[in-house]
C-alpha cells in the first residue's frame, strides 16, 4: 500500500450548485477546473468529478453487510485510521444524516475497519473507511 495511485470517478448530480456547496464546505474539497455543466475535486487525493445530469426516479438498492443495509453503488475514499476519526467528528459537528453512523466492524480480527455512508445532496452514496492496519486491506 505504498504507492497509490489516485482514482478518478465520475458522479451524475442533478443540483450542480448544491453539490458543489456540499463536497466543498462539507467534505472539505478543494475544487478544480470546472464548466457549466461539471466540477473536478480534490478528495483525499483523488480526483471526484460531479457531473450535472436530469435527476433520476430509480430507487437507491441496498445490500445487507453486518447487519447493515449498504447502498448499492457507493463509492469512497480508504482513510488513515486518525484521519477517518477526525473526518468523522468534522461531519457530525456539520450535522451529516448517516445512512450508516460511523462504527468498528470485526474488532480485534483480520481486517478491522472503521466505516460509515452518507449520501450527497444528489443521494450518491458515499463510504469512508479506515483500516486498523493498512497492510490488511485486502486481507482474507
Amino acid at each position: 500500500m505504498k504507492n497509490v495511485t489516485p482514482f478518478h470517478v465520475a458522479i451524475p448530480v442533478h443540483n450542480l450548485d448544491e453539490c458543489r456547496t456540499f463536497y466543498k464546505d462539507v467534505l472539505g474539497c478543494e475544487e478544480g477546473r470546472s464548466s457549466d455543466h461539471w466540477v473536478d475535486f480534490n478528495l483525499f487525493g483523488h480526483q471526484v468529478v460531479i457531473h450535472y445530469k436530469a435527476k433520476s426516479e430509480e430507487e437507491v438498492h441496498t445490500n445487507t453487510v453486518d447487519g447493515k443495509n449498504v447502498p448499492v453503488p457507493h463509492y469512497g475514499v480508504v482513510l488513515p485510521w486518525d484521519t477517518f476519526q477526525s473526518f468523522s467528528s468534522t461531519l457530525k459537528s456539520k450535522n451529516v444524516k448517516f445512512v450508516i453512523e460511523p462504527y468498528i466492524r470485526f474488532e480485534g480480527e483480520t481486517g478491522e475497519q472503521a466505516t460509515m455512508f452518507f449520501l450527497d445532496p444528489a443521494g450518491n452514496a458515499l463510504e469512508f473507511k479506515a483500516f486498523k492496519d493498512m497492510e490488511q486491506l485486502f486481507a482474507k
